[in-house]
């Protein structure tokens, strides 16, 4: 002891403490700079922000932004009047306040970056809303629909990302050349199918010259084989983001066009009319509008010389030819085999299709593999049709999980030409046909394998959760129009009476010549319908359906008499193509079903539910639900008392969930997305025991989450990403033993965390928190959580607000 307090080691002592005192009293110097710094930065913010939310509740935007801006600056204004309030007496706590505000500072200016962008933001802003009131005036006294509740800056309207376009500059500089002279409004590109039209076409219009001379006005609209021009049309005002009117006609929907194309702005307008068959040259006529720098650009099979010298696209000559299947063929860890090219290069003629397609079947694959292909381009006739060209690609297709990729492959031809198909109708097929598993991961793989051989182009519209949790309903499937020829030519080899697959188009009053031929053998029935169909249908007897797809356009469409009897019917798909919804009648017809699983509805008005008490999947998209949820005399329990999974998506009626919903006990996922009307969820939820996936991303109207949800004794998944008005979690949150992932992204009103999240501490197994770095932030006031992981989500600050889905 006496050691203790001699003077040397008194000296020490002393000289550390005195080391501390020194730096302690630099640190409080600091202090008051700091704050005035955050007070500065503070008052600068303050009136912006109120601008930017005036303006945002002017254009009805979803405050997911701004939301999060301000509760940073709230924050930040909450501390510096805490500090204000410092006496001389609270010196001592300067250095640890002065560095709260310090962090609060950076955070605050990292989040904008800079404070231009706060200022540009509302400017642009208010630049929107100018334009949109004159438009807004201007269009309704022409007789142009209102517009919706929001609206989307878009530097160009239809087309899709910019493809890849190899050995094409020549072409692309002529049309280049060509679009930008004066005086020539229509010009058509022409070619064979698959030689790249639509490909330069769109590259053309992310094309910087282009794009300087024609600003944001560049329509990209596809027309294909059975165009109706009311539906065109639509689709240009739509792009325009005015509310789509009924047209009493062809003639009322081109004037109404005309006005609207006349109002959208001073540059010059680009029309790309793409995909228009022979029979359409009537209807290009139709939208040559006299408007000053309008030019219209017309793909097609055919040249249509009475628009001029057409763009004539050419095969591929050999080199780039071999350059183009090269790309497409040699992996880059170059693990392919590597033989000699030009024959299989030759056997496809230059066709950029062929080769994309031969060289995706080719790539990674062993000698035999290569050989084969060889030898049958060999015994070909040299000017052999692009589709059996097309042919040798599918012959290779491999086995998965039981069944030909090719089959799979021919399911594509299902659909309508040049929409997209969504992956989860893919995966409801072919679980319930080929006995894939019910998540998806099977599906998946082959959809990524055709992808992988340029079979199919695989679409992600907005990516919400990871890859492992096998979440698809924002993936889609594209298919060239030759290569959907192909799947349908596929499906026609057979014998009418042995056919797998039966494809119906009717038109009108058009019906097929075998539509007297009652029994149908086919275990797939594909029927599509344009907007003339009267509902009309034969006594069809197709017993062994067990997927029907019925593809419509109209208003009001009834399900086929036929459909009471398909006995061994699993999955029924209905889609709705057209503009607004349509209403379903007959839907009782599918009550005495009892083997149907899988039901997907999209843009129609749910009617009345019936019985379904086998059903395992309900999938709604952008439909109506009150009448069947609110307005209906049978709760959803009663109806579909064995429900494993509920997808609900763009709703955007659904205020609360249906009643009876919670009694449903096998229910497993529950995922209502983009639903923006709906506030609150049901008190007893926690009924649902065996519920595994809660997802509720972008619900922007959701303020809380019963504290019950904390009876979710199996709930891995919890997705509440871009809930913007979600003040606070559930109090009991931690006790969800199960939970494996959290997502917090966008959550921009959420404060703070409930102190139970420290129990996530006693789970034995990780569990991953999806969030941005002001979420992240919170985490940081609890003690460290062992087998918790945090991962940023980056968040864009950008003006696309809207989904591009309209409804």
């Amino acid at each position: 002891m006496a050691d203790l307090f001699s003077g040397g080691a008194v000296g020490a002592v002393m000289g550390e403490l005195l080391k501390g005192a020194i730096a302690t009293i630099n640190k409080g110097r600091e202090f008051h700079p700091t704050l005035e710094s955050n007070i500065e930065t503070l008052n600068s913010l303050a009136p912006l922000v109120e601008e930017m939310k005036r303006y945002n509740e002017m254009l009805d935007r979803p405050i997911a932004e701004i939301g999060r801006l301000e509760s940073r600056i709230r924050d930040g204004q909450q501390l510096v009047n805490k500090c204000s309030k410092f006496s001389l007496w609270r010196a001592l706590s300067f250095p640890y306040y002065q560095g709260k505000l310090r962090s609060k500072d950076e955070a605050l200016k990292r989040h904008l970056s800079i404070q231009a962008t706060a200022e540009n933001k509302r400017d642009l802003m208010e630049v929107v809303f100018s334009v949109r009131k004159i438009l807004e005036i201007l269009l309704n006294k022409e007789g142009i629909g209102d517009y919706p509740g929001g609206y989307e800056l878009r530097g160009l309207r239809g087309a899709p990302e910019e493809p890849e376009c190899m050995g094409m500059d020549e072409p692309l500089s002529k049309l280049r050349s060509d679009l930008l002279k004066d005086g020539v409004s229509v010009m058509v590109l022409t070619g064979l199918g698959g030689s790249g039209k639509s490909t330069l076409a769109k590259k053309i219009c992310w094309d910087a010259q282009v794009r300087d001379k024609f600003g944001g006005n560049i329509f990209f609209v596809t027309v294909s084989r059975t165009p109706n021009l009311k539906t065109i049309v639509e689709t240009l005002i739509e792009y325009c983001g005015c509310r789509v009117p009924d047209f009493q006609s062809d003639e009322d929907a081109i004037n109404r066009l005309g006005i609207l194309l006349r109002r959208v702005g001073k540059n010059p307008i680009l029309l790309v009319l793409d995909d228009v068959w022979p029979s359409s040259e009537a209807l290009i006529e139709k939208f040559k509008i006299q408007i000053p720098d309008y030019k219209i650009l017309v793909t097609s099979r055919v040249a249509f010389p009475r628009f001029g010298t057409p763009c004539q696209l050419d095969r591929l000559d050999h080199d780039h030819a071999v350059a183009l299947f090269c790309h497409f063929a040699q992996p880059n860890d170059g693990g392919s085999y590597k033989p000699d090219q030009n024959l299989i290069v030759r056997g496809c003629r230059g066709s950029p299709l062929a080769l994309k397609v031969t060289a995706g079947s080719l790539c990674g694959q062993p000698f035999e593999v290569w050989q084969n292909m060889k030898e049958r381009l060999q015994s070909q006739p040299i000017l052999a049709p692009l589709l059996c060209r097309l042919q040798q690609s599918l012959d290779i297709l491999e086995k998965k999980f039981s069944i030909e990729e090719k089959v799979c492959f021919m399911d594509l031809g299902l659909f309508p030409e040049d929409q997209r198909i969504p992956v989860a109708v893919l995966i409801d097929m072919w679980t319930e046909l080929y006995n894939l598993d019910e998540d998806g991961k099977n599906a998946m793989t082959i959809v990524h394998d055709l992808t992988t051989r340029n079979l199919i182009n695989v679409i992600v519209r907005r990516k919400v959760a990871n890859d492992a949790d096998m979440y698809y309903n924002n993936h889609f499937v594209m298919l060239h129009d030759l290569l959907r020829e192909l799947a349908i030519h596929q499906s026609k080899e057979e014998p009418f009476e042995q056919r797998e697959r039966l494809i119906i188009d009717l038109n009108g009053d058009n019906r097929p010549e075998w539509w007297k031929q009652l029994r149908v053998a086919a275990r797939i029935l594909s029927i599509s319908t344009d907007e003339t169909f009267t509902s009309d249908w034969c006594d069809m007897q197709p017993d062994e359906a067990e997927v029907l797809i019925l593809n419509l356009h109209s208003n009001r469409y009834s399900l086929p008499d036929f459909t009471e009897k398909m006995s061994k019917l699993k999955a029924l798909i209905v889609t709705n193509y057209g503009f607004h919804r349509s209403e379903i009648n007959k839907f009782e017809l599918l009550g005495s079903l009892s083997n149907l699983k899988r039901i997907r509805l999209e843009k129609v008005s749910v009617p009345s539910l019936c019985m379904l008490k086998n059903l395992r999947k309900l999938s709604l998209r952008m439909c109506n639900t009150r009448q069947a949820f609110e307005s209906g005399s049978i709760q959803i329990s009663d109806a579909m008392p064995n429900l494993v999974e509920i997808s609900m998506d763009y709703c955007n009626d659904l205020v609360k969930l249906p009643d009876g919903l919670c009694s449903i006990t096998p229910l497993k996922k529950l995922s209502i997305t983009n639903c923006h009307k709906l506030s609150a969820l049901p008190q007893d939820i926690a009924k649902l025991e065996n519920l595994e996936v809660l997802r509720l991303c972008s619900c922007s109207a959701l303020i809380e989450m019963p504290d019950s949800v904390e009876g979710l004794n199996k709930l891995s998944c919890l997705d509440i990403s871009d809930c913007v008005s979600l003040t606070k979690l559930p109090a009991d949150i931690g006790e969800l033993t199960k939970l494996e992932k959290l997502y917090l992204k966008g959550c921009s009103k959420l404060n703070e965390l409930p102190y139970c999240v420290v129990n996530f501490g006693n789970l034995k197994h990780s569990i991953c928190v999806i969030c941005d770095e002001e979420t992240a932030a919170l985490w940081e006031n609890f003690p460290p959580i062992p087998k918790l992981k945090i991962e940023i989500s980056q968040v864009e600050i950008n003006l696309n607000w809207l989904s591009g889905v309209h409804s």
